[in-house]
This record gives C-alpha cells, structure tokens and sequence, in this order.
C-alpha cells in the first residue's frame, strides 16, 4: 500500500461533493502526552470525496498532522472551508448578514433596487426607503407597527404597505442569485463551531481509505490495587491496573481498536488555520518628478559573481517577517518530506499485548471497545502477581518518630508501568480483605524497584541524635595566610525498637547532602536513591538496635594571622593534627605576641595614669577659681597642681618610649610572619 499525503488546500467555501463518504471512526491511540491519534476508514470505488466534521479548535491540529494511507489510489487534496466562511461569504454582497434579519432591514440595504410587487398594490420599481408606522386598531383594542415601503416608479414615488403585499420579488435575476447564496451559506454554517473536511480520492476499483490525524485528547489516567498477603514474608502480591479514559471527541466510539500510549513525547500546536500575509514596504508617491534616495549604505559585500547565491536568496527574502519565515520553512520541511516518503505496508490490525518502545509504553486492546461521548470508561491494563515486600520505611521529613507502613514492589513484567494511585488492600486469614491505605506510584520500568508508602507504622519507635565536629586535616602557611584543610564530621545514630509481638524489616532513609560522603556504614553495603541513603535492618519482634550514619565533606578556609589573638594562636600552637613545624611557628607567634601585649599593657597603664592626672587638674583649676588667693587651700591647691605638672613631663617620654617598644613588638611579630613559609 502507498503511503501519500495530499496537499491542504483551504478554500473559502469547499462545495458540496456529488458522491461524498462520511468516514468511520475505527481506531484510537490514546497518549499521557495528552493528545490522541484517530484513524477513519471508508470502503470507495473509483474516484470518490470522504467528508469529516471537526470541530473550530481542532483544525489547526489536523493540518498538522492528517495522514491518509490509500491502498491502490492517489490523494487528490483535503478541502475544508476557510476560517471565517461566513464573513468571507458577505465580503463581496452589497448587504450585511444583519441585513437578512428582517425584509425591512434587506430592503433598505438594497436601495435602488429594482423590485415587483403582487397584492392590493401591484407595482414595479425601485426601492426608496421603507420606514415603520404606528396604526390604531378598529374601537381602540391597540396599536401595531407596519412598515411602508416607497417605491420609484415610471409614473412617480409610490408607496405600499409591506405587510399587505402578497410577493416581493428582486426583477435582478443576479441579485436573487446573491440573496439566495447568502441564505445557503448561512444554512450550511448554522454550527459554527465545526468545519467539514473533504479528502478527494483518485484511483480505480474498490478499496480502503483510511485518514488519521493527531489532536488534544483528554489524557488517560492510570490506577492500580494491591492486595497483601497475611503472612509478611510471603513474595508476591496480586496487582491489577486500570485505564480511566474519557471520550471528549464529540462523537461516539463504536467497536473501535483502541490502544494506551504512556510516555511523555514531544506535543506542540501551531495556527495553520490562520491566514498570513507578508508584510510590503510603503513607498510614497512621486509627484513632480521626485526622485526617492537609495537606502543607507553598509558597504560592498564583493563582486556580483562573489555573492553566493545562497545569500541572493536570502536578500530576495529580506521582506518576509521571521514569524512567517519560519512557518514557510516548516510547511517546506514537512512538503519534502512527504514527497520522500517510501511506500510503506498498511498498519497491522491492533494485537491484545503491551509493547514497550522506546519512549513510551502501548497497551493495546484485542477486544473493540465502545464507548459514548461524553462517557468515561475503566479498562484492565494488568493482572499478574508482582515480588512485593513488606518493610517499615523511615522518612524523617515524613514522621520523625515512626516510620511508614510501605511496600518494596518490583516490576519483573515484559514492560514499564505507567505512573498513578494504588490503592492497598490486606488479606487476612479467614481470606477477608480489608483497605489500609493509597499509595503514589511513579514511572516503573522493568527489573526496577520502588518503596510505596501507604500509612503510619504507629507499632515501631525510631529515636535519632545528630552530634558534629570539625578536624584539621592540613595547614600551611605563606604570604601572612594560614591555608587549613578541615574535615567536618556529622554523626547520627538511629535507635529502632520493634513491636512486642511483630518482627520488622526496617529501610531506613537518611539524606544525601552535596559535598559530602558517606564514611560509616560502608558504602557497598548501603543503596542510594536521588535524595537519600538507604540502610536495610531486620530487627526481631520487641528488640532494640542502633543504626550509625557517619558522613564527612572537606572544608577549606584562609586566616590571615595578624588578625588572631594570643588565646587563638595558643589553639593552634597545642593542635595536635598540625604539623609539628606549623605548631612550633605558633608557639613563637604566641611568644612574639606576648610581648606585645606587655608592652601594651604598660602603655596603656601610662595612658590612663595621664588622662587621670589631666582630668584632676581641671578639676582643681575650678576649685583654685572658687577660693580666696591668700586662703591656705589655695596655696595648697597651687602646689599639688605644680606637682602634677612634674608628673606629666616625667610621663610623656615614657608614654613615646612606650608607645615605640609596641611598635618594636608589632614590627617583630609582623617581620616574623611575613618570612613564615610552611
């Protein structure tokens, strides 16, 4: 069978074929992707046009993805009407779609019109104007409104009720033919949320057309059940799944093929049933022999047989915007590769068996399904028994206290199961089954595994303590920097206490964190999701046991060292992770640094023994203002001033000696770290 596509014409009103087929819904593939691929089919013979109503918003869809597989024939073209069929309709009439509301409203939009009229008042002319009249009724039982018409004739302006005139017709056959078309098109238009598509067949004898195309679709909903065994230990469990699709097509599927696409392709729209136009520059118009000026120039680009033609093309396409450029690109792409395509077998009629692809999952049906629009419908996608383990997992983001009742599920089928809910059921002995609790399944591939949660295992105690510390690791020391390489360490220990009666299989999750590694218990023995440590335990019913969780990360960080005091130089000078050299420097740094600080001590003491000295001689230049000169106290005053200005010329060289010696110390300790290179 041929593969080939017809070239989509949109015209402004597709007329109605002679020997039009409605197709017949026969399959549908459903994607997660949340589109849908339909597929009609229409036994023809000879040459024949298949019609297909679409709604608005599905149209820009089909143009993009219409396929039709003809077994012998050729595809002559796919017509539909253009997007605004009705405006384009009244484009070109010499009235409105308003106007064809009432015959009053048309005949005032056709004045000048030439008309004839039967009735009490038969006449022939053209139409003048045609305005309302209020009228009493006959002993006052109302008033109506009638409309007199008045008409050009040859013996002058006559008038005529409309509502008591028999026939009035347009004497302009063509005018009639306008009225006529209009009316039509109205008709064929009544839904204006659908368009009707036509797909013209060529070719002899009878044969199967089919047409399929790809738009927006509901996307289908996955659930599972699972039902545990009573005994824990036991290795399967029974899993079922469903499919919950939803028939949003407006129409009915009736013993279609259908198949389930679980994946996550890549899906896009783009407006193909939208008209676009290049835009043209506006030049103005010459008048008295202007001449227009060449455009800015940007220089030669070499000679004319230089010029590629590849980039001549590109000037000829300058005007084109890049938005229509690239949708002309994209019909272009999509015409070549059409033209390419090699003749392909018919599709082989849908199997009862998942397929795993590449990108996605195919559950396929064997038995037709039916069902009516607007109806949801649940069908099984699975029933096998699966390795299912029961364990207590712990999330600490989940319960801090108690772990999460789960179930470790492994897929050993032939194909992934889609992601969606599951919900849990537990057998008990006497064979009764009991709801425990749902649980969020995600993607599963096949030979994977994955821990579902479904409740609070309020039975098992799980107590956790965090302690941290910080080791050298390795210093140096060049430029008056200190360079340290520490370990930072984080310790956690887990206390886990089973149920009295109950033994339990413990995963334990402990958090991953950037940077750093795990160190204890041994990585091999421990599994890693994408957040998470996983540790594994079996603790025997009422028994206690501890889990260590050890982790370090590297840290680096820079001091410089004149910005460290005695106590911090001390530190580092008794580390014993330090390189013995490295805490030899810092002993004579602390040693340097002491002299510093006697020194400043003592000029500190110089300071404050000046500054006490300054402020009581203020204080007994105020009491020398208050007493008599020729009083005892005032002499007193005098002397004790005199001799405190002994003690500050006796300070102020020992405050210079001083504040050098600090100077002295400073100098030494800097001079000594600036040759440091460890």
């Amino acid at each position: 069978m041929n593969l080939r596509l017809g070239i989509v014409s949109i015209l402004l009103l597709a007329a109605a074929p002679a020997l039009a087929a409605d197709l017949t819904l026969k399959r549908v593939l459903l994607s997660t992707g949340g589109v849908g691929y339909f597929e009609h089919e229409a036994v023809v013979e000879g040459d024949a046009e298949l019609s297909l109503d679409l709604r608005l918003d599905q149209v820009d869809d089909v143009l993009k993805s219409i396929v039709v597989y003809d077994d012998t024939g050729n595809v002559g073209g796919v017509e539909l009407p253009g997007r605004e069929p009705l405006s384009q309709t009244f484009r070109d009439l010499p009235f409105g779609r308003a106007e064809l509301n009432s015959p009053v409203a048309l005949l005032n939009a056709l004045q000048g019109a030439e008309i004839t009229v039967a009735g009490p008042q038969p006449l022939s002319g053209r139409v003048l104007r045609a305005v309302p009249e209020q009228v009493v009724l006959a002993d006052g039982r109302g008033i109506v409104t009638r409309h007199r018409v008045s008409v050009i004739t040859a013996t002058g302006l006559r008038q005529f009720v409309l509502e008591q005139a028999e026939t009035v017709s347009f004497a302009d056959p063509a005018l009639r033919a306008q009225v006529d078309a209009a009316l039509a098109a109205l008709a064929e238009h009544r839904a204006r949320d659908r368009r009707r598509l036509t797909v013209t067949s060529r070719g002899q004898g009878r044969r199967t057309v089919r047409v399929g195309y790809v738009v927006a679709a509901p996307l289908w909903k996955a659930s599972y059940r699972l039902t545990l065994p009573d005994a824990p230990t036991a290795g399967t469990a029974p899993l079922q799944g469903w499919a919950v699709i939803e028939n949003l097509s407006g129409r009915d599927w009736d013993a279609v093929e259908l198949t389930l696409a679980s994946g996550n392709p890549v899906t896009f729209r783009q407006a193909l049933y939208q008209a676009y136009f290049v835009d043209r520059p506006e030049v103005p118009v010459e008048v008295m022999g202007r001449i227009l000026p060449p455009p800015a120039d940007t220089g030669a680009i070499g000679r004319p047989d230089a010029v590629p033609e590849e980039r001549q093309e590109t000037r000829a396409r300058a005007l084109i915007t890049p938005k229509h450029s690239r949708v002309a690109e994209d019909v272009a792409s999509v015409a070549r590769q059409v033209m390419a395509a090699p003749s392909s077998p018919a599709p082989a009629a849908i199997a009862a068996r998942t397929d795993e692809a590449t990108t996605q999952v195919l559950f396929r049906f064997a038995e037709p399904v039916s069902v009516r629009a607007g109806r949801s419908l649940a069908l099984p996608i699975a029933d096998r028994a699966v390795p299912a383990g029961q364990v207590a997992f712990y999330q600490p983001t989940s319960d801090p206290r108690h772990p999460l009742a789960s179930v470790e599920l492994k897929n050993d089928g032939d194909s992934g199961l889609p992601p969606g809910v599951l919900t849990i059921y537990r057998r008990d002995a006497a064979g009764g089954v009991a709801y425990v609790g749902d649980a969020r399944l995600g993607p599963l591939p096949v030979d994977e595994t994955r821990l579902l949660s479904y409740a609070v295992d309020g039975k098992t105690r799980i107590d956790r303590q965090h302690q941290g510390s910080q080791q050298i690791a390795a210093g140096t020391i060049s430029d008056g920097v200190l360079r340290l390489r520490q370990i930072e360490r984080m310790e956690t220990v887990y206390t886990v206490t089973a149920p009295a009666r109950e033994a339990r299989r413990l995963v334990l999750s402990h958090p991953r964190r950037p940077g750093w590694r795990l160190v204890a218990p041994p990585p091999p023995d421990v599994d890693m999701s994408d957040t998470t440590y996983r540790l594994t335990a079996s603790l025997a019913a009422g028994t206690t046991r501890s889990l260590t969780v050890v982790t370090e990360r590297p840290r680096s960080e820079t001091i410089r060292l004149l910005t460290l005091d005695s106590r911090q130089l001390g530190l580092y000078a008794r580390a014993q992770e330090l390189d013995p050299k490295l805490r030899n420097a810092f002993a004579e740094m602390v040693a340097l640094k002491r002299v510093i600080d006697t020194a400043e001590k003592r000029l500190a003491g110089l300071r404050e023994e000046h500054i006490e000295i300054v402020a009581d001689q203020d204080r007994i230049r105020e009491n020398l203002a208050r007493v008599p000169r020729e009083s005892d106290i005032y002499r007193r005053y005098l002397a004790k001033l005199n001799d405190q200005e002994d003690a500050l010329e006796r300070l102020a060289p020992e405050i210079d000696a001083a504040e050098a010696d600090v100077d002295a110390a400073a100098r030494g300790l800097r001079d000594y770290i600036d040759g440091l290179k460890i």
